[in-house]
């Protein structure tokens, strides 16, 4: 596949950046003419792993999360986002649904809602080092390039 569009943006992980997030992903897909059921859903798998980053990767401080995103020529959205917080002890367990580090306010349903939103979700982490969060979906409007 050939990249045609690409966008690099860091944040502070703070929860008014996660709606910032959103609209700038949504932003970037508008391009590829989607849907308003695709925009919604890209936004909401981006909000949730966003969020991941603030609540469970960097906890009880501060940090950056890094968000890029990609178009192919297949029409294919790429966004990666990405702490460097505390990692995942165990990814697996963590992807499962219902299951939290987060304690009672928290549902553990992030991982479950990103993949019923995407095509393909690929998670990646190192205990101490942070988390990365790929979310693939096809958009089937019609591309402008």
């Amino acid at each position: 596949m050939k990249k045609i569009n690409e966008f690099k943006l860091t944040v502070d992980s703070k929860s008014i950046n996660e709606s910032f997030a959103r609209v700038v992903v949504s932003a970037f897909v508008t391009a590829l003419d989607p849907t308003l059921e695709e925009i919604a859903d890209l936004k909401t798998a981006v909000s949730e792993a966003v969020t991941n980053c603030i609540v469970h990767g960097y906890r009880d401080t501060y940090g950056k999360i890094y968000i890029s995103g990609v178009i192919d020529d297949a029409n294919y959205v790429k966004i990666t986002i990405r702490d460097k917080g505390c990692g995942i002890k165990d990814i697996h367990e963590a992807m499962t649904p219902l299951f939290t580090t987060g304690g009672g306010d928290r549902a553990g349903l992030g991982f479950t809602v990103m993949e019923s939103f995407c095509d393909k979700v690929k998670v990646r982490s190192s205990d101490s080092k942070g988390t990365s969060v790929t979310l693939i979906k096809k958009i089937e409007g019609k591309s402008q390039w």
